[in-house]
């Protein structure tokens, strides 16, 4: 069964309308930082402490804001965490409802433009999923609270943000597939 991608962004607009209505305006990468902390705690159980005036931790940027990182990552099981877990479980389903993640399933444009290479793809994945969230990170958040939360609260710097984002994404996409 294939999805209609207009479907899909209909879809994918009704889930964030309701997290926004029901909850808060998604954002997700803040959530790699607590789990950062969650296992640099794990490993120097000194790391995040409690206080009499809530929790710190040996790190300044997860001691900022009062500490509220460090309670993040101290206490995990919030909205904001379980959403991103959930949206790994979620791709995980989706891509094994399909047949997996086998040579197969590369798109016809990576093979035009690479071969049937798909370590080479999962490392290129790989490679821009970590600059996009390095770059979330000194943003002060992320695509989703950015552009998508952002343009539905019809907030200037998210309109601004994704302009930026399909400026760079384009000529980028233009450049690595110049076959097909």
């Amino acid at each position: 069964m294939t999805l209609d991608w207009k479907l899909g962004g209909v879809l994918l607009g009704l889930v964030f309308f309701a997290a926004v209505l029901l909850v808060k305006p998604i954002g997700v990468s803040t959530q790699f930082v607590i789990l950062n902390g969650v296992v640099a705690d794990a490993v120097a159980p000194d790391f995040i402490t409690q206080t009499d005036d809530g929790y710190t931790s040996t790190n300044a940027y997860m001691a900022k804001s009062d500490g509220k990182y460090a309670k993040s990552a101290a206490n995990p099981w919030n909205y904001s965490f379980v959403f991103v877990l959930a949206m790994a479980a979620g791709a995980a389903a989706s891509a094994f409802a399909r047949g997996g993640v086998g040579d197969a399933r590369l798109p016809q444009i990576w093979r035009a433009n690479y071969g049937d290479t798909p370590w080479k793809r999962y490392a290129v994945v790989f490679a821009g999923g970590f600059i996009v969230l390095y770059g979330a990170r000194l943003a002060g958040g992320c695509t989703s609270g950015h552009m998508m939360s952002g343009m539905m609260q019809t907030a200037l710097s998210g309109y601004i943000f994704a302009a930026g984002a399909f400026a760079a994404a384009i000529p980028t996409a233009m450049l690595m597939y110049k076959e097909g």
